[in-house]
């Protein structure tokens, strides 16, 4: 003869599963990373630009930075959100025989030799690690030759550097950057505003014809 299995029995069962159930489905939080241990995305140069072909003639260098979609969602007020990364690639700029910077038809630097590749990003816990007196809120480091071959740079550098750019999120040309996507914002929408012009006149000419 079956048993039922008690009401008891079944309600543990149904609270096992979800459970279970909860802890499938639960998103993993990022494992927390100091200095070194972010990697190179494998699809950064896929991402959109934070800055393109950025003139360094100081350090003869031209710098092209991208970042990923979570940073697509910063604002000049709230910062960078958790999950961001930057990738920046710091080229050698082309030199002439007389030694000078060459510049191209656009008048800036000409890329050379890829010198080094850094990768800067940001997450809850990250940069524990970091002695407070240089620490960047939760942003970390790393650095790469153009090889792919980590790089032995001193990391600490990079976060002296940043430091003093706590009202900008430890971002350089955090500035220039959403400045420039406010311009792309308005040219975008005085584009779009004159098709709508174009496209109105067009429909009115065309209704004169009937």
């Amino acid at each position: 003869m079956k048993t039922r299995p008690t009401p008891y029995i079944a309600a543990v069962v149904a609270a096992a599963v979800v459970v279970l159930a909860g802890c499938a489905s639960a998103p993993m939080a990022p494992k927390p990373l100091n200095d070194g241990e972010l990697a190179v995305p494998a699809d950064y140069r896929s991402w959109p630009k934070f800055l393109s072909a950025v003139q360094r003639p100081d350090v003869k260098q031209v710098r092209e930075i991208y970042m990923n979609a979570v940073a697509r969602a910063a604002t000049p007020a709230a910062g960078f959100p958790n999950g961001t990364v930057f990738v920046m690639e710091n080229y050698a700029a082309q030199t002439n025989p007389d030694g000078a910077l060459k510049t191209g038809p656009d008048g800036k630097l000409v890329k050379g030799e890829l010198l080094r590749v850094f990768v800067m990003g940001k997450n809850a816990g990250w940069g524990q690690g970091v002695p407070e007196p240089l620490r960047n809120g939760n942003w970390v480091y790393a650095a790469y030759l153009g090889n792919g071959q980590k790089a032995p740079d001193d990391l600490n550098t990079c976060r002296a550097c940043h430091l003093p750019l706590a009202n900008k999120d430890f971002v350089h040309r955090y500035d220039e950057h959403f400045q420039q996507r406010m311009s792309a914002t308005h040219g975008a929408l005085v584009a779009s505003l004159k098709r709508g012009v174009e496209s109105a006149s067009l429909d009115a000419v065309a209704s004169l014809a009937y």
